[in-house]
């Protein structure tokens, strides 16, 4: 989706993305800064944008805050961390509504007023974050990952990743960790976002039916941030030989088995059989047509749910299936032979064409939102991949079952994670 946008760069390296279409009733700022995704900054990097929603210079506060976007017809803000491969992202983001359907002139104006504040303008006290919100914002953070323990779904497939990805950055948690929130205080992060905003990568989209020279000029004017060397984030891409899988069992209370199979695909967004690997996915585990679901779940009765997904910024391919403790041998079994099958070329034309045709519904419905259209960006921007959907689509529909089985002979098993009881 990348050819949308025009895209600029300011004088102090901010660069611009704007994609004017009247297809959406509101406007949409998102900010990214990239950063690496590193252990010893990982917990600071994700407690960031927590700390800088809590309150500006001019908004000191939630509730400041909130009403004077309340007062703009329901401009909404937020913020977050996303893992993009071996990548941390902080995001910022604002939707304004169109002011052409309330007659408003300055509500965009008014509405950046909060936005630019929040990112370049932070609430200090005594030349340092505010100490009340760092240790609140700490608290909930703290909170945040050790929340992810009673998750089991997501757990697993965390713990997976942890134990195929050790000794990589992958392997860091978006969120950090608990024992590193511990050395954190107002005055190193705060030194730490300084840093942050002067020298990392930053990529500020805005989508909507906006006037292109106006909304040019008022980023220049109000994103005014003196930046220097900017850093180069490391985006590089390297296969990995597994010559033999690792299995790991974890035993806990619980009343369900979970069991986690993570592969190393060697291709990742950007190859060019990339999208024979998105096929393959779709084919394997993605919808109720899949190998995993028919045969796992339907009819072996051995799972409560089973399905594959992509980490397509980083090569990997996780299933993931909830069972019976005492099934996991046999799923482990199903499961390799349909793996097997997709070597082989053991494909029937059903899933095959349901795959397809998944696929590609999906990447046309993420054409109508505004969100997934700059996200999507966002992964181009960090694969150095520049596309549309119809260029997507068109990709997807002259993937032939020979792409897939080739990419298929990539694929290898690296981890296998498993959640057990207690004896």
């Amino acid at each position: 989706m990348g050819n949308l946008f025009k895209q600029k760069a300011l004088e102090n390296n901010i660069n611009i993305h704007i994609y004017h279409t009247s297809k959406f009733k509101t406007i949409n700022f998102y900010l990214f800064v990239h950063q690496e995704l590193k252990k010893e900054i990982a917990t600071k990097t994700a407690l960031l944008p927590f700390v800088l929603k809590r309150g500006s210079q001019n908004f000191p506060t939630q509730r400041s805050m909130n009403l004077f976007l309340e007062n703009l017809y329901g401009t909404s803000t937020d913020s977050d961390i996303l893992k993009r491969g071996e990548v941390h992202v902080l995001e910022f983001y604002m939707e304004i509504p169109n002011p052409k359907f309330i007659g408003e002139e300055n509500l965009i104006e008014e509405g950046l007023k909060v936005f630019q504040d929040v990112v370049q303008n932070p609430l200090t006290e005594n030349g340092s974050f505010k100490k009340e919100y760092v240790d609140q914002e700490k608290e909930i953070l703290k909170r945040n990952i050790e929340s992810l323990y009673n998750d089991k779904f997501n757990y697993v497939i965390e713990r997976c990743i942890q134990e195929m990805c050790e000794g990589e950055p992958f392997s860091i948690y978006k969120y950090g960790s608990v024992e590193d929130l511990q050395t954190i205080d107002s005055n190193n992060l705060y030194s730490y976002y300084n840093e942050c905003i002067t020298t990392c990568p930053m990529d500020l989209f805005i989508l909507g039916d906006i006037d292109e020279n106006k909304i040019e000029k008022l980023i220049k004017e109000m994103f005014f941030i003196q930046r220097k060397d900017i850093k180069k984030i490391n985006t590089e891409f390297s296969e990995k030989i597994v010559e033999k899988p690792k299995y790991v069992e974890e035993k806990q209370d619980v009343n369900q088995g979970k069991l986690a199979l993570g592969f190393r695909t060697n291709t990742k967004y950007g190859n060019s059989d990339y999208y024979a690997l998105a096929v393959y996915n779709s084919i394997l585990g993605g919808g109720p047509y899949s190998k995993l679901f028919q045969n796992v779940r339907e009819k072996e009765s051995l799972a409560y749910y089973a399905f594959s997904k992509l980490e397509k910024n980083k090569g990997l391919m996780l299933i993931s299936s909830g069972i019976e403790f005492s099934k996991k041998d046999k799923a482990l079994d199903i499961i390799g032979k349909q793996v097997e099958d997709m070597e082989k070329g053991n494909i029937s034309a059903y899933e095959f064409d349901s795959a397809v045709k998944s696929l590609v519904n999906a990447f046309k419905e993420a054409a109508d939102s505004p969100s997934a259209i700059i996200q999507s960006r966002l992964d181009g921007i960090i694969n150095g991949v520049d596309e549309t959907t119809d260029e997507i689509v068109d990709k997807l529909q002259k993937v032939t079952k020979d792409d897939v089985v080739n990419v298929a002979q990539k694929i290898k098993l690296d981890t296998i994670f498993f959640l057990n009881k207690i004896d």
